[in-house]
């Protein structure tokens, strides 16, 4: 006859004769010097040559682009955000506190992201007004009751970038 705490036993007694041990995944053996031809093979020209790197801003400059605003906003924004969010990584996963200095900190860098997003500004010709409101637009066409939802924000009309 089938008894469950004979069951139960049989179990405690595996468990606790050894300790669970996490699993090591397997390493799978990739030959890097043949990614290498790959990610060379894929990777655009203005991005591994100088002259055709060259030509490219060329072309954007004299098709109107303030390229090189561009570039300094798009450098920035993205320098500034890593820099925020290491002090929310450390904040969060290293025990950095939550205090009026880190606090103060986040508000500097915060401050210097904004002065990039102004360097974008400047550069596509726009106001920082006519940003926010394009962006309020765009939220209020994603959720139109003004309220979250998990599956309009996963799922997405072709239109909503």
């Amino acid at each position: 006859m089938f008894n469950i705490s004979d069951v139960f036993d049989k179990i405690k007694k595996e468990f606790s004769e050894e300790p669970l041990k996490p699993e090591i995944p397997e390493t799978k053996s990739v030959d890097f010097d043949k990614y290498a031809i790959f990610v060379d093979g894929v990777t655009s020209d203005p991005s591994k040559d100088y002259q055709s790197f060259t030509e490219s801003l060329d072309n954007l400059d004299r098709e109107g682009a303030n390229i090189q605003r561009l570039l300094t906003a798009a450098v920035g924004l993205s320098a500034e955000g890593g820099e925020f969010m290491e002090i929310v990584k450390k904040m969060v996963f290293q025990g950095k506190p939550w205090n009026d200095d880190n606090r103060e900190h986040l508000i500097i860098e915060l401050g210097d992201a904004m002065w990039y997003v102004m360097q974008a500004c400047s550069a596509l010709d726009v106001s920082l007004e006519d940003v926010v409101a394009k962006n309020v637009e765009k939220l209020k066409k994603r959720y139109p009751g003004g309220e979250f939802d998990v599956y309009k924000s996963e799922n997405r009309s072709v239109d909503d970038r």
